[in-house]
Parts: structure tokens; C-alpha cells; sequence
């Protein structure tokens, strides 16, 4: 086995070689000489891990027009405005729906009220008093009428204060406007119709124009 494995070695080597004994047959100094020497094994290279792919940036939401305040959040109608209310009874209520508690309750049918706030099916509404609360839509009506602010109110042939007066009103009265102009309204009480100043009457705004 030695002799086959120095064939094809120069003389000298193949000498040197064959004269070296096998590892087993080496002085215990010669081995530990061998151990200390060998090359340490290397140690294994930690690959790096791949990074994360990044997440796809999610596409930015478009924001929604600011709601104008003047504007109804259900009817998109003019803020405030006035209705009238459409039965013999209406219960305002503290919030908008039937488990808040009942704060007043309006019973004259046709009383001009005025809306402030909107909120799916109901209605934040007031009186000429400031008094009021939620009301269900159902109840109102969109039939304008006014009452009247000022006691013996003149109603007359005409918008001028120099036409003759037809009838008079007492406050508290109510009536159904028939158009309003140049800060005039032309009103219905109980059949009889005449002009009155705007600022006698609560439920139209000052300088609004009625047809």
C-alpha cells in the first residue's frame, strides 16, 4: 500500500515518504503537533435575510366636500327655515327619536314654526318663543303661515300704509301667507286677505320674497 501510493514521485520524495510512518504509528507529540496545526474548520456564513418587499402604499381616500351649515344634512333645504305644523298636535321630543322624552307639546294646527336642525326623520324646530325640540318630519308642513306680533294689527288694500285698512288682527292670530314683497306680506285670516308690514308677523324672514 505504501509502495503504491509513491509511484510517480521523484527518488528523494518517494524515500522520504515511504520512510514516514503511518498515523497511527506517530509519537503522541507528532500528533498533538498535527491536531494544533490543522486548519480550524470554518465556520458556516450567516446569510443575511432578504428584506421584507415592501407593502403596496394603499391609495389615499378622497375626502368628502364639507357640508354646508346653511344647508339641511337631510333635505339639502335652506337652514333655518319655516314650515308650518300640520296637525292639532306635535310632540317635541329632547332628541331625535321616540325613546327621548317629550319637553312640549304644540296644539294649534297650522302655528308657523321654524326648522334649525335636520337628522334623518326628524326635525329640530322652534316656536315664536324659542320654545321647542324634535319632531318627527310627518308632522310638518310646507304651507307657509305667519302670526301675528303686534296687537290690532292694520291689514290693508294695498302694501302701503296709506291704503285703506280692511281688517285687523290681534297677536297671537294666525294666518296663511299669500306672497310676500318688498317687505310687505299679503296674508289670509279666517277668508279675508290684506297686506301687512313684515315686521308685524312672526314666521317670514325680513326682506324674504314669497310668490
Amino acid at each position: 500500500m505504501q509502495q503504491a501510493q509513491t509511484q510517480g514521485l521523484t527518488a528523494p520524495l518517494a524515500q522520504a515518504v515511504a520512510a514516514t510512518p503511518p498515523p497511527d504509528q506517530l509519537p503522541p507529540a507528532v500528533k498533538a503537533a498535527i491536531q494544533v496545526s490543522a486548519p480550524a474548520p470554518a465556520e458556516p456564513v450567516a446569510l443575511a435575510a432578504p428584506a421584507p418587499a415592501a407593502e403596496p402604499t394603499a391609495s389615499a381616500k378622497p375626502q368628502e366636500p364639507a357640508r354646508d351649515p346653511s344647508r339641511g344634512a337631510v333635505t339639502n333645504l335652506p337652514l333655518p327655515r319655516f314650515v308650518s305644523l300640520k296637525t292639532g298636535e306635535g310632540n317635541a321630543r329632547r332628541g331625535p327619536g321616540l325613546t327621548h322624552r317629550i319637553d312640549w307639546v304644540f296644539t294649534r294646527a297650522g302655528m308657523p314654526l321654524r326648522i334649525t336642525a335636520e337628522y334623518e326623520h326628524w326635525r329640530r324646530i322652534e316656536d315664536a318663543d324659542g320654545e321647542g325640540g324634535w319632531v318627527h318630519y310627518s308632522l310638518l308642513s310646507g304651507v307657509r303661515t305667519v302670526m301675528v306680533e303686534q296687537d290690532m294689527a292694520e291689514f290693508r288694500a294695498q302694501p302701503d300704509l296709506r291704503a285703506d285698512v280692511l281688517f285687523q288682527a290681534e297677536m297671537g292670530v294666525i294666518g296663511k301667507v299669500v306672497e310676500c314683497l318688498n317687505g310687505w306680506c299679503r296674508i289670509s285670516v279666517e277668508g279675508d286677505k290684506g297686506w301687512v308690514p313684515e315686521d308685524a308677523l312672526w314666521g317670514v324672514d325680513p326682506g324674504e320674497d314669497i310668490e
